[in-house]
């Protein structure tokens, strides 16, 4: 669960927008003992441990390589504008859409909802990606974020330009490079406390944008961090 949790927040981090900060040593897992200000420390709490690197950092190294692939893969999670969720009458396109475990958009009943731990959100390519008004050509993602210590049945979404979904990112099967599409409506049984990230897919005609995802995890999956050191 705490590894889990460490790629949730790391995948949280680095598939947002805007600029991703780390301190150095987050990429295998430095605590500091939980001391976010020791810049003062000169000594072992304070001090990078590159030995841990072979003591089990490795794994979460090569998955921080994979989010950074996977943003420097697809523009739409590093736009250079803002993304607010309207619905862009002249395009005929939202930017964002937040969703329900149940796959419909998220109302702003479920948005008070105290109890609302799991929620979903389409980040759709053909939104306007610079200041001149026209459609971009960015693939389309799905964010899935689960909070519930248990698993939730999510509702895949149908969204246009496609008719599936392929899984890059399931933080609870780091490992695993998906391969299988899956249709819009299929219930997916999202881990508790997992991040999970799809890109839309068109059957009968393999996309581009999901060779380009697939391709980034391949190369790191080839080339891992352990064996870049031996």
């Amino acid at each position: 669960m705490r590894e889990r949790q460490k790629r949730n927040m790391l995948a949280t981090l680095l598939l947002a927008q805007g600029t991703p900060m780390l301190l150095a040593g987050d990429e295998f897992g430095r605590t500091q003992n939980g001391n976010n200000n020791a810049y003062c420390q000169d000594n072992e709490l304070n001090w990078i441990d590159w030995e841990s690197v072979a003591d089990g950092g490795s794994d979460l190294i090569d998955f921080v390589r994979k989010l950074i692939a996977l943003r420097k893969a697809y523009p739409i999670l590093h736009r250079g504008r803002f993304i607010v969720g309207e619905y862009n009458e002249e395009l005929d396109v939202r930017d964002a859409t937040w969703l329900s475990p149940g796959g419909d958009e998220m109302t702003p009943e479920q948005w008070q909802d105290p109890n609302a731990k799991c929620f979903g959100v389409v980040l759709d390519g053909r939104a306007q990606p610079t200041g001149i008004r026209r459609r971009g050509a960015d693939a389309t993602l799905l964010v899935v974020l689960n909070a519930y210590h248990d698993v939730v049945e999510f509702t895949l979404p149908a969204v246009p330009d496609g008719d599936s979904w392929v899984c890059l990112i399931d933080t609870n099967v780091p490992d695993r490079i998906q391969d299988t599409p899956h249709d819009f409506d299929e219930v997916y049984e999202v881990t508790g406390r997992s991040f999970l990230l799809f890109v839309l897919e068109h059957k009968a005609r393999r996309s581009r944008s999901v060779r380009t995802g697939r391709g980034a995890l391949l190369d790191i999956a080839e080339q891992p961090f352990r064996q870049r050191m031996a």
